[in-house]
């Protein structure tokens, strides 16, 4: 295992190990907190002589990502090393059949993820629980509140960017990892948004746990890829805005 230099991934360079530790449980890990059989990064010197110190090895971990986005002979023939980040997180986006532009960097891309994600739990919310939503995030008026409205809100957060962008993605990420690993995020966001949290956690939960079945079937790769893209998300907004972020734990 090697790591490929990588511009959609050397972010993780400026991270602190602790920021790192729910990455690399969900690749070293599966969901009932069994060890995967094909992960490669515990068997690493330097993941021997440091760990938990990840941010001496995070271009390891960074290659892990790349190798299970991969074909194992593939990776053979390129001396250990993977595939770049974007060809993982566009293979996931198709799995999981986002519409996005595949010119588009990788952030746009993740944000697309993220948003058919909350998208498809917004259609299966009741009116009553879009109302909820609604009032969670300082909507006065919803009596006649959809989710095609919701929808565009959240869309409009995404395309500005910025630090609502970044906790939007901790709502989605948190509730999407806890159906998938068994455990959200341990960085967060604002204390305020736990309101807002608590109400999507059920609905994103039934979207990924109805995912997870197709996946299943599909092949044990993206039982690390999906879950890791959806980490690496979180991970570069708050690189990118985590500076605004008053730090609480989700887990």
């Amino acid at each position: 295992m090697a790591y490929r230099y990588d511009n959609d991934l050397e972010f993780l360079r400026h991270l602190k190990s602790a920021d790192l530790n729910d990455l690399v449980y969900c690749l070293i890990y599966d969901k009932d907190g069994d060890d995967r059989l094909t992960e490669e990064l515990t068997y690493t010197e330097a993941y021997k002589s440091y760990s938990p110190d990840h941010s001496k090895y995070w271009d390891l971990i960074a290659a892990e990502i790349q190798c299970f986005g991969a074909n194992t002979f593939a990776t053979i023939f390129r001396g250990g090393k993977g595939v770049m980040y974007k060809e993982v997180l566009t293979d996931v986006a198709d799995k999981m059949k986002v519409n996005y532009n595949k010119a588009s960097d990788a952030e746009k891309i993740e944000n697309h993820l993220l948003m058919k994600i909350l998208t498809d739990a917004l259609e299966k919310m009741t009116p009553e629980e879009l109302a909820e939503l609604a009032q969670s995030i300082g909507i006065k008026n919803t009596n006649k509140i959809t989710s095609e409205a919701m929808v565009g809100l959240f869309q409009a957060v995404f395309r500005a960017g910025g630090f609502k962008s970044y906790q939007l993605t901790v709502i989605i990420v948190n509730a999407v990892l806890k159906a998938l690993i068994g455990r959200g995020l341990s960085f967060g966001g604002n204390i305020l948004l736990t309101r807002t949290m608590s109400i999507l956690t059920g609905p994103i939960g039934w979207v990924i746990t109805g995912l997870w079945t197709a996946i299943d079937i599909a092949g044990p790769a993206y039982r690390v890829t999906i879950p890791a893209v959806i980490q690496v998300a979180a991970l570069r907004q708050k690189h990118l805005y985590g500076q605004q972020v008053q730090e609480i734990s989700f887990s």
